[in-house]
């Protein structure tokens, strides 16, 4: 078996990316069909109007299954969005969130931005603890009922 890879977001990785969303997302979180239409918005807008320049995706690779996935775009001159933060089940607890986090606030702060914020549900407890020991800060949580299910929406933010 060979090394995890992490690649540039390639627009033919589109259609898995919102699959395993959506997939997971019904799975694991009990979402209904209205996530996958979002994912597709958010994708299709980084591959119409992105810039290379200063907004990256990645995809995790081993052995040309992807694995997972990470967005750093424009948010603000000085401030920089995570977006799109997903690892499949098998790749989760080997470190790989880490490393994909680490390399997307990494690429932020080489293209000069000053902070970070993401937003993300309270359900998602590994990620958020991944972000705290990284240094962001919870900012704010809001009740709310999205995708078919009640949840608790947050919002993180770091200073780069």
């Amino acid at each position: 078996m060979s090394e995890v890879i992490l690649r540039q977001f390639k627009s033919d990785d589109a259609a898995w990316l919102i699959e395993r969303h959506g997939t997971l997302y019904a799975r694991d979180e009990g979402f209904d069909h209205t996530f996958g239409p979002l994912v597709a918005e958010i994708l299709d807008n980084y591959i119409r109007d992105h810039d290379p320049g200063c907004e990256r995706g990645w995809i995790a690779q081993q052995d040309g299954q992807r694995l997972g996935s990470i967005f750093c775009v424009r948010a603000a001159d000085d401030t920089a969005k995570l977006r799109l933060f997903l690892l499949t089940p098998e790749a989760r607890g080997k470190g790989l969130g880490r490393r994909m986090l680490t390399t997307c606030m990494d690429y932020a702060r080489a293209q000069g931005y000053r902070r970070m914020h993401l937003w993300t549900h309270e359900s998602h407890r590994a990620a958020c603890a991944l972000y705290a020991a990284h240094g962001w800060q919870l900012v704010s949580s809001t009740q709310v009922h999205s995708f078919g299910v009640d949840l608790i929406e947050q919002a993180w933010e770091i200073e780069l």
